[in-house]
């Protein structure tokens, strides 16, 4: 009886707002056969993907492929991650090994165009910046003549340090490591005086180098790096989920829906914004080709956007991280969503 209703209400829904049934797309269609999705992240870095006591994976990143999940199939755990490198990262993208990409990766035009990927909503504005040990009494980049940097191949840090340094008439050695646990070491080991890369790892390096106050982020910051979540050219619905499930977590902030009170706010709440997000009022799961309560199953199983930071990144954290530009938008920050209507 209860699931002929919630029919009966979905329907309603549909005619009310004229929205017709989305037809799934090839990579929604194996996702929904295989009863879960591929989930690449990026190799272990605190606050971002790690995995805790018990073997199960964590972190800012793999929580918005958790909330995925829940919305699609009711339950965080259905996705499959797979840990994927800077350099295989778009390969494993292209080629179907993955099904979405939330690795830290930073919104370009030419991966947007020529690589064929659709990134999804920027849900960390990141910088490029440098990590130096306080004992060579360098405090500012332009100081850096000469130095071994340490950095990674296939990035945009790779990119962005080559014009930096052309662009102040100063030279520097690279010292280029794939990966992330070797790149680590060669800098906490002196093997590099600077390792360069987006200012939200070097606060994870810094984190866990056994004597943070050793170690100094410079002030200054070379690029901007929009990270975002990613999917293939091709399936127009995977897009939309993708996309609508991320602006759901930071609309549910904006409302002040939290995991604690997102029941409550369900059966109590007279807000028409809310009764649309958290399903009450039907017709967004319907426009999306997910249960009508897609956003309240994201939201009930990873709480909403500044939960995920604050869990993750945030002051209480080892990471020791401000929000910053990641606040939201009604605070000074660039964290915004469409209306869900």
């Amino acid at each position: 009886m209860r699931a002929l209703k919630l029919l009966i209400a979905t329907f309603l829904g549909i005619l009310m707002l004229g929205i017709e049934p989305v037809a799934a797309g090839p990579v929604l269609d194996a996702i929904k056969q295989r009863g879960s999705f591929r989930c690449g992240i990026g190799q272990p870095t605190p606050g971002f993907y790690s995995t805790d006591s018990s073997g199960k994976w964590t972190g800012f990143m793999v929580q918005f492929c958790d909330a995925i999940s829940a919305a699609m199939f009711g339950r965080p755990d259905k996705r499959d991650i797979v840990v994927v490198t800077s350099q295989s990262r778009f390969p494993a993208l292209q080629s179907g090994e993955i099904d979405i990409l939330s690795a830290t990766t930073t919104y370009t035009l030419s991966r947007d165009s020529q690589l064929g990927f659709n990134f999804g909503p920027v849900n960390y504005y990141d910088g490029q910046g440098f990590l130096v040990p306080k004992k060579l009494g360098i405090t500012s980049a332009l100081k850096l003549d000469g130095a071994t940097i340490c950095l990674r191949p296939g990035t945009t840090s790779e990119l962005n340090i080559a014009d930096y340094f052309r662009a102040n008439s100063i030279t520097y050695r690279p010292i280029v490591i794939d990966d992330a646990n070797e790149i680590r070491r060669a800098y906490l080991e002196g093997r590099c005086d600077v390792y360069t890369t987006d200012m939200s790892t070097l606060f994870a390096i810094r984190a866990i180098s056994g004597n943070p106050a050793d170690h100094l982020v410079l002030k200054e910051v070379i690029s901007k790096e929009p990270l975002a979540p990613t999917v293939k050219h091709g399936d127009d619905q995977w897009f939309d989920i993708m996309n609508w499930v991320i602006y759901a977590l930071i609309e549910a902030e904006e409302l002040g829906v939290t995991q604690a009170n997102v029941e409550s706010m369900r059966n109590t709440s007279t807000d028409p914004r809310i009764m649309r997000l958290v399903g009450k009022t039907p017709g967004m799961g319907a426009a999306l080709g997910l249960p009508e309560t897609w956003a309240y199953d994201a939201i009930k199983a990873v709480g909403n956007y500044g939960e995920i930071f604050d869990r993750n990144l945030g002051p209480k954290t080892p990471m020791l991280m401000e929000r910053g530009l990641n606040e939201l938008w009604t605070r000074g920050g660039l964290i915004y969503s469409p209306p869900v209507r």
